[in-house]
């Protein structure tokens, strides 16, 4: 799998520590790429691997000139900076007003994440963090270009029925319709953001909730809400990161990923750091 896509329709789900959470168990080196218009988020809450804070001009807003010329996969990593724990991160725009550099380089940004598994020197797979969606956002042109699009949401009923419609639209937009959307990519699925107690039944009702509405996604794995693991994760609370509900249930969650859709995998992207979180 090369560009993986996660997104939420409204509220703060948690998009930003899922990709990181996601990112840091991942089985092959991989690269975080904070794609989301409105800003992102890793400059303010987590340390590079000097122990300072990351630059914000290196990463989304760098790449833009970069992008405009045309972007072989590769130049990706000359916009990239390494967190604390080794984790590769395209750090995001400062705020939503530098969007308006990005404008027309998105699907540029999309091919260049996808190829960057195929890329001769240094392979990786990219978690792209977009942020909130709506219909008009920039980020969803990246999306033709994933291989999966997983819409981060937490449980409560008004937070599914949004990811429900958001589900349906995107499949609209995407494949024209549910009928398309088991076959074509990007598939579209669903993590909850959940207590580890109730997540079963949880999904059972939100796979139901899907299905009634036709719109060709399903819940691929539930993501502890775990806040002091989140706290870890950022840095901002010492612990044993490994051994929380949050990194465990990433695990569980990359592990389920690599058993449903194991044949886009079947050309491992190789790199010095596989999992850096691990």
């Amino acid at each position: 799998m090369a560009l993986i896509a996660l997104a939420a329709d409204k509220g703060s789900p948690g998009v930003t520590t899922a990709a990181v959470a996601l990112a840091a168990v991942w089985p092959r080196r991989v690269l975080v790429a904070e794609t989301d218009p409105a800003g992102g988020d890793l400059v303010y809450r987590s340390a590079a691997a000097h122990g300072g804070p990351l630059n914000p001009n290196t990463g989304m807003l760098s790449i833009a000139a970069t992008a405009r010329r045309g972007l072989v996969p590769d130049q990706l990593w000359d916009h990239t900076q390494p967190l604390s724990g080794g984790l590769e991160v395209l750090v995001g725009l400062g705020i939503s007003e530098q969007a308006a550099g990005l404008v027309g380089i998105w699907p540029t940004l999309g091919r260049a994440f996808a190829q960057l598994a195929d890329s001769p020197q240094a392979p990786a797979d990219v978690i792209a963090d977009c942020g909130r969606i709506a219909g008009d956002s920039p980020a969803i042109e990246l999306f033709p270009h994933a291989n999966l699009v997983l819409l981060i949401s937490r449980t409560e009923p008004e937070a599914i029925a949004r990811v429900r419609d958001r589900a349906a639209a995107l499949s609209a937009k995407l494949h024209g319709g549910p009928r398309g959307a088991t076959l074509a990519t990007p598939l579209i699925g669903v993590v909850l953001i959940a207590d580890p107690g109730n997540s079963g039944k949880l999904v059972h009702q939100v796979n139901e909730m899907l299905m009634a509405a036709q719109t060709g996604a399903r819940v691929v794995g539930t993501l502890a809400d775990d806040p002091a693991g989140a706290d870890q994760l950022a840095g901002r609370k010492r612990g044993r990161l490994d051994k929380s509900m949050l990194i465990r249930s990433a695990r569980k969650v990359t592990v389920d990923l690599a058993q449903q859709y194991g044949a886009a995998w079947a050309n491992p992207a190789a790199g010095p750091t596989a999992g850096a979180g691990r």
